[in-house]
């Protein structure tokens, strides 16, 4: 890294810290101070720094572990293993994997957008709700965002594209290890394909660290979304055994992040895998909670969702009471995008595309939370009860940067998760 682009690093790691409850002020006007130094002297001068912010005591360390016997010390009771119908399973499997693919193929034109402009490119469409792919306008307004990623809009997606499990488990089974993942990275995983938290650990992999600390080390980004959109497969895997869903996703996420980072993948893994057994989205919700600390920052939001979707009528009304409480935090962590999420299935009334479309329209990581939304309802639905507009685009392929993967039939993925199934959950 260059000293600027630590110096940038050391912006994010205070924001952080914060956000766990450290006093950081002192420190932050003395990283302010730094930008006006000459650059030979910022990259020592973070590192002093940076050590004194390392040094700050966390006070929600004790109520929010990273380790997976700690974790489990704290969450509360719940379903650990639900019975799944195993004439139905691999419809279900496949249609978490379309539900999936076509959530993440929505949210990609508007990737990062806030809300108030995707409502901005939908009154120019003349919609206020999205239900179907989003439209493509030939003359954009002032004012109004062009999409991006315009291969996935209405009429023109052939075939998804790519996003980046299943992997690591054909390889090592259920005793696949975080040195195994961090291992099949480094083997499979292009670094220009990573981005945030995981770009950090890859870097700290190539560098010699090993989990856990490849997830620590210089990792300001270690409690944002990356993990918690890995979470499908060990689900897929693990269907109806959620709390072997959400150790898998441990293993997986303590190779780049910590804390809620962790939870995120832990949450929704285990509520795919409750999904499979369930047809109740509240269930599910709550035994993905159940796999958590109950005390965390994380546990505390899904709590408000439920509560809030007693108290508000309309999906906006409770966007705005979240965006009140969470959009302080950054487009992409986990905290607010979980509670997207978990927007879509609340108000989505069991409707692929009202669930996506909800999921996506409250904006920052859309194509990620279009994803999870997807995958949960798609689990609960199975791939027959799937609407042919969100599927039939989707030409049953979806592409990958993995090395060796870039073209899958979805449904051999889908028979694949099954096989592992049989593996994994004995």
């Amino acid at each position: 890294m260059t000293a600027h682009e630590l110096h940038g690093l050391m912006g994010a790691e205070l924001t952080q810290r914060a956000e766990e409850g450290c006093a950081v002020d002192g420190l932050r006007a003395e990283w302010d101070r730094l930008r006006e130094r000459p650059a030979a002297e910022v990259a020592a001068e973070t590192e002093a720094l940076w050590t004194l912010v390392d040094a700050l005591p966390s006070p929600t360390e004790d109520q929010e572990p990273s380790s997976l016997e700690a974790i489990r010390a704290l969450r509360p009771d719940g379903p650990r293993r639900m019975s799944v119908d195993g004439a139905a399973l691999a419809d279900r499997v496949h249609g978490a994997l379309l539900g999936r693919i076509a959530g993440c193929q929505l949210g990609k034109p508007v990737e990062g957008w806030h809300k108030t402009a995707i409502d901005a490119y939908l009154d120019a469409a003349g919609e206020s709700e999205i239900r179907e792919y989003l439209p493509l306008l030939e003359t954009v307004p002032d004012g109004v965002r062009k999409l991006g990623c315009q291969e996935c809009t209405r009429g023109r997606l052939h075939g998804a594209s790519r996003d980046d499990d299943l992997i690591m488990l054909g390889r090592k089974g259920a005793a696949v290890s975080p040195g195994d993942v961090a291992d099949g990275w480094l083997d499979l995983l292009p670094f220009g394909k990573v981005y945030t938290a995981e770009r950090v650990a890859y870097r700290n992999l190539v560098a010699g660290l090993r989990p856990t600390a490849s997830a620590t080390y210089r990792n300001p980004y270690r409690e944002w979304i990356g993990a918690q959109i890995r979470a499908d497969g060990w689900a897929y895997a693990a269907a109806g055994c959620p709390e072997l869903a959400a150790e898998l996703a441990w293993r997986d996420a303590v190779v780049s992040h910590v804390k809620n980072g962790i939870y995120g993948e832990m949450l929704f893994a285990a509520m795919i895998a409750a999904a499979f057994a369930t047809d109740d989205v509240e269930e599910a919700i709550l035994a993905g909670v159940a796999e958590i600390p109950g005390d965390c920052r994380l546990a505390a939001c899904v709590h408000d969702m439920l509560a809030w979707r007693r108290d508000e009528p309309t999906w906006r009304g409770c966007w705005d009471r979240l965006n009140e409480r969470y959009g302080h935090y950054h487009g992409v962590h986990t905290i607010n995008n979980a509670a997207l999420v978990l927007l879509g299935l609340l108000y989505g009334e069991q409707d692929l595309g009202a669930t996506v479309g909800i999921a996506v329209h409250g904006g920052w990581d859309t194509d990620c939370n279009g994803a999870t939304a997807g995958s949960v309802l798609g689990a609960m639905l199975g791939a027959r009860a799937l609407p042919a507009q969100w599927v039939d685009p989707l030409d049953g392929r979806v592409a990958s940067a993995l090395f060796g993967y870039a073209d899958n039939r979805i449904e051999d993925l889908a028979t694949w998760a099954l096989e592992l199934r049989r593996t994994v959950t004995g």
